[in-house]
């Protein structure tokens, strides 16, 4: 009778607690369907996931500052502050302050990297084609060797609130660093809107909040050079950092049998062409991932892994050529 009654005490207990954790921890047994929207912006498909929120009114608000951002900050779109920079002739023209930051930030990796990525890059840029490789021709050697005259970033001259270009003749494009500028004020957004676990993806600016809602980290694969899309050479784990790649796969077109791509040399005007194939860098601010990945790529393998070793939070992986993959001390 006594082991009977001890019993019933023992299955009321357990009762007890069981409701009590349902009500007290209600999460961990309901699942939150992630949501998530896509769209195109800066020249490529971008997509955010949120996790731990059904609110669609944050997404809005996301794709709307992606817009707000491509209208001040494009190089071809008029009246974007980029536009009137370049349009300027040489004068002052007052810019918004996310535009100074910007352009202080792409300064700075100019001068990092003694001019292998240079924000006045415009001038060549326009010469060369690379949205449609079927219609894409090189470009005039003579017209090219002019644009390249024009590419210095100390012609910037930034004072206050206000920019100008001293050669007229200049072009700023600042393609090689925006997009993970817009990925950093994104996830800003998000955050103080309470969010804590959400994936934005703006086409190989991959920046993360938080991990998944299990605590596992998010999984993203590196796409594979010049393999369908899809293919991933490697996968990395990832919990509230960025990854960001940069490869001569992304925008090319193919000539006498040569690889013509979008990251070009500002000493040549033409493509880089060395050892590697992609460059993949991890670290917290996808700015900085941004800027890192085109540097390194120019850098090359030796002087590129040289700069990242020197750079504290921040770690790479390049894929070379040949198939090997050199990774930077701390890299899993």
């Amino acid at each position: 009778m006594k082991q009977k009654r001890i019993q019933n005490i023992l299955l009321l207990f357990l009762s007890l607690f069981f409701l009590l954790t349902a009500v007290c921890f209600p999460g961990c047994s309901q699942k939150v369907e992630p949501i998530r929207r896509q769209g195109f912006y800066f020249d490529t498909v971008i997509q955010i996931t949120i996790y731990d929120s059904r609110n669609e009114e944050l997404l809005e608000q996301c794709f709307m500052l992606a817009q707000k951002y491509e209208d001040m900050l494009s190089r071809t779109k008029e009246n974007s502050d980029v536009w009137k920079l370049n349009h300027a002739d040489g004068g002052y023209v007052r810019l918004q302050e996310d535009t100074l930051t910007l352009l202080r930030a792409a300064l700075a990796y100019a001068e990092l990297t003694n001019g292998k990525v240079d924000p006045t890059i415009g001038s060549v840029n326009r010469l060369w084609n690379f949205t449609d490789p079927q219609a894409a021709v090189l470009p005039d050697s003579d017209a090219l060797a002019q644009a390249l005259t024009h590419v210095n970033y100390r012609l910037v001259t930034v004072e206050g609130n206000m920019a100008a270009l001293n050669d007229p003749e200049a072009e700023l494009d600042l393609g090689f660093i925006a997009k993970g500028y817009i990925a950093d004020r994104l996830k800003e957004y998000l955050v103080s809107k309470g969010v804590e676990s959400a994936l934005i993806n703006l086409g190989g600016n991959v920046l993360a909040i938080g991990c998944k809602p299990d605590g596992s980290p998010f999984k993203v694969g590196v796409q594979k050079p010049f393999a369908p899309s899809g293919t991933t050479a490697y996968t990395l784990s990832l919990t509230g950092q960025s990854i960001v790649s940069s490869g001569n796969y992304e925008r090319f077109f193919e000539k006498d049998g040569r690889i013509f791509h979008h990251i070009l040399d500002t000493a040549t005007g033409y493509p880089v062409w060395n050892t590697l194939s992609e460059v993949t860098i991890v670290c917290d601010s996808s700015l900085e991932g941004d800027a890192l990945s085109t540097a390194c790529f120019l850098l090359g393998e030796e002087e590129g892994m040289a700069l990242v070793e020197t750079l504290p939070g921040v770690e790479a992986a390049f894929l070379t050529s040949d198939g090997r993959i050199l990774r930077s001390s701390g890299m899993p």
